[in-house]
């Protein structure tokens, strides 16, 4: 973390929360009348935006004015929070890819050919 952000978060910063992940989310405490408050995100460990879950997100983006609590209860649809993985032992690889890390099409695939034939 540089000292620049270290500082502000120290001067300025109140915490408002952590998510499961270690991150910590600061809000200015020295806003001005009228005027929405700063908000940010200290990651643990290296600074990836998609280490963000989306409650999360909304808070920082000002949809939500509320921070989420990290006891809510989630939606039986909704699914565990996961970060960027591309780039990755474990990057998603459709049906048909190599190990040599190169796309073998699947025996039915027909090409398009734009309507010539």
């Amino acid at each position: 973390m540089s000292v620049q952000i270290h500082l502000l978060t120290w001067w300025r910063g109140r915490l408002v929360g952590q998510d499961s992940y270690g991150n910590r989310y600061f809000e200015d405490r020295k806003a001005k009348p009228n005027t929405r408050a700063r908000r940010w995100v200290i990651y643990r460990g290296m600074a990836e935006a998609s280490k963000v879950p989306a409650e999360w997100h909304g808070w920082l983006h000002y949809s939500s004015d509320i921070p989420p609590s990290l006891d809510a209860k989630a939606h039986s649809w909704q699914k565990p929070h996961q970060p960027n993985l591309t780039g990755t032992k474990d990057a998603y690889k459709p049906d048909g890819f190599a190990k040599t890390g190169k796309y073998k099409a699947p025996k039915d695939y027909e090409p398009w050919d734009g309507g010539k034939a």
